[in-house]
């Protein structure tokens, strides 16, 4: 009986550093496939929301900065974050001829559609990977979703305003549409910005951690 006790004592011996081994390589492979299935659809996103961040330079910062070179100087109405009045647009109907108006609504169509539209679906993705809790991910998609609806509403709306007689209730409503555009446009981007670098503080006191331990 004490021999056999023995023998079982060492074959246990003799196998668990194998199956540690075993378990630990197991444990690094799966690591490995989980870091890479989780990066790869990331890549995609990422290169999405940069491709957006250029379409808003090209929108915003270079393409509608020179339509103020059709219209002597003034800004578009797509600009103006804080709204405008019927005295803003009449001003600027009496400067923009038919090229300018028509220039205008090529942008809209163009530019104008694809950036709220990329943008409302990479900011979504974004946030399906980067929020787990779908009640937080609902309440951070009513951002990019709102942006969008409110942008290419407001693209119509502002073309109406060069092709037929103002009224208040018209003007009021792009003016209004161009606000929110720009807040949930803020919006959206604080929320990307806010989350990433929150991943990515994270990931720098993991690796720091991991870093502390490998020394120790």
């Amino acid at each position: 009986m004490e021999g056999m006790a023995k023998n079982v004592k060492k074959s246990k011996e003799y196998r668990k550093p194998s199956q540690f081994q075993d378990h630990q390589v197991k444990g690094l492979q799966a690591a490995a496939q989980k870091r890479e299935s989780s990066s790869n659809p990331m890549l995609l996103i990422t290169a999405g929301l940069v491709t957006c961040a250029f379409l808003f330079v090209y929108y915003h910062l270079l393409v509608m900065h020179q339509m103020t070179d059709l219209s002597n100087g003034l800004a578009m109405p797509d600009q103006r974050v804080f709204g405008y009045t019927v005295a803003d647009i009449e001003i600027l109907r009496g400067v923009m001829d038919t090229d300018a108006t028509g220039q205008l609504n090529y942008l809209h169509k163009t530019a104008g559609l694809l950036f709220p539209l990329l943008t409302a679906l990479f900011s979504m993705l974004v946030f399906i990977r980067w929020i787990p809790n779908r009640q937080m991910r609902w309440l951070a998609w009513a951002a990019p979703l709102l942006f969008a609806v409110t942008d290419l509403w407001e693209n119509f709306a502002i073309d109406s305003l060069f092709g037929a007689d103002l009224n208040e209730g018209t003007v009021a409503l792009a003016s209004v549409l161009t606000t929110v555009r720009w807040v949930t446009l803020f919006i959206t981007a604080a929320l990307i910005i806010g989350l990433g670098a929150r991943r990515a503080n994270k990931a720098l006191i993991n690796k720091m951690a991991e870093v502390r331990n490998q020394q120790s």
